[in-house]
């Protein structure tokens, strides 16, 4: 079974009004956890232990499975985002550890899985965490990452049994994708298109890209040598053909019929979910999500979180027909 990159982008986020259930839990969490939250030692069997490979340096460390998943969760999503958020984060970047470890392949050598989030899972350790945080707000926030750590400790997600390939994004646009459309191959049964509310509240829901006639047409020469385009055409850019959730598929620009992922790619777009429009020498492009779009928003699902859903809800609305699982 191929392996697929999460390209989970450290994401920007605004300021929310913290209402509801998610807001009561968050606080009576923090009000009830003592200075030092008291780790959970569960008993992982033969994943006790990973080996994370540092891409910067090569260099391979070993750590406990949940001292790794601190690193992961504090360096994946805002430490201000609802607990239930961080939770369903937690059981997403534990899930995708173990699927990881299981399928390894020898993709990294003797490492299980590497810190570089555009191949595998953001992490970073403690003390650098620590030290970007600003100094009021450091202790409250290291202690929301333990407590969505704790309370989903030896768990994962399964479909049928299996320990499913837990994608994750930044913002869907109010939809996610289905993997085939990003990847191609075949489609994961647990990985399907579903809709959520409240992503527009997120400054990563919506961007736009301006490139010069010139600039998009060097752009795409970089990688493809045989492109041409005549901007007198009023049809030299136009769209083809959509995904299901509302992304390119097929875009034609000049001589090329291009995938919108390859589009998004070539021209740095936040998301292939994007129009496009020519004004004088100037292309925009109006993009909305942030991401491959596959799997759980992160957005998506801090805005389920201020609603009142808790993980487990969040988990089971981005993958289809999966259960929450003791390892």
């Amino acid at each position: 079974m191929l392996i697929f990159c999460t390209f989970a982008i450290p994401i920007i986020f605004t300021k929310n009004t913290v209402s509801g259930k998610a807001k009561n839990d968050t606080n009576d969490n923090l009000e009830n956890a003592t200075e030092e939250i008291q780790m959970i030692d569960y008993d992982y069997k033969q994943y006790d232990t990973i080996k994370l490979l540092h891409a910067d340096t090569g260099e391979i460390e070993e750590l406990p499975l949940d001292t790794y998943l601190l690193g992961v969760v504090s360096a994946e999503m805002p430490a201000n985002f609802e607990q239930e958020a961080l939770n369903a984060q937690a059981l997403v970047a534990r899930t995708y550890t173990i699927y990881s470890i299981v399928h390894n392949n020898g993709k990294h050598g003797d490492a299980d899985i590497c810190d570089d989030s555009g191949c595998c899972q953001a992490w970073i350790s403690k003390e650098d965490r620590m030290a970007r945080w600003d100094e009021a707000e450091r202790e409250n926030n290291w202690r929301k990452i333990e407590i969505a750590v704790n309370t989903t400790a030896g768990k994962i997600i399964t479909y049928n049994g299996e320990v499913i390939d837990a994608f994750f994004h930044s913002n869907s646009g109010g939809t996610t994708e289905a993997p085939v459309n990003v990847w191609g191959g075949t489609n994961y049964p647990y990985l399907q298109s579903v809709e959520t509310a409240g992503e527009d509240a997120y400054s990563q829901y919506s961007s736009e890209v301006v490139l010069t006639k010139e600039e998009l047409k060097n752009k795409i020469l970089e990688k493809h040598a045989d492109f041409s385009i005549d901007y007198s055409q009023s049809d030299c850019i136009q769209i083809l053909e959509y995904t299901e959730s509302g992304r390119v598929k097929t875009i034609k620009i000049g001589n090329l019929n291009l995938s919108g992922v390859e589009v998004r790619t070539l021209l740095g777009l936040r998301s292939a979910n994007f129009e496009v429009s020519i004004d004088g020498d100037n292309i925009k492009f109006s993009v909305k999500g942030y991401g491959h779009g596959v799997g759980m928003s992160q957005t998506g699902a801090d805005s389920m979180a201020k609603q009142g859903s808790n993980y487990e809800e969040i988990v089971k609305h981005f993958y289809t027909g999966v259960e929450i699982t003791e390892m």
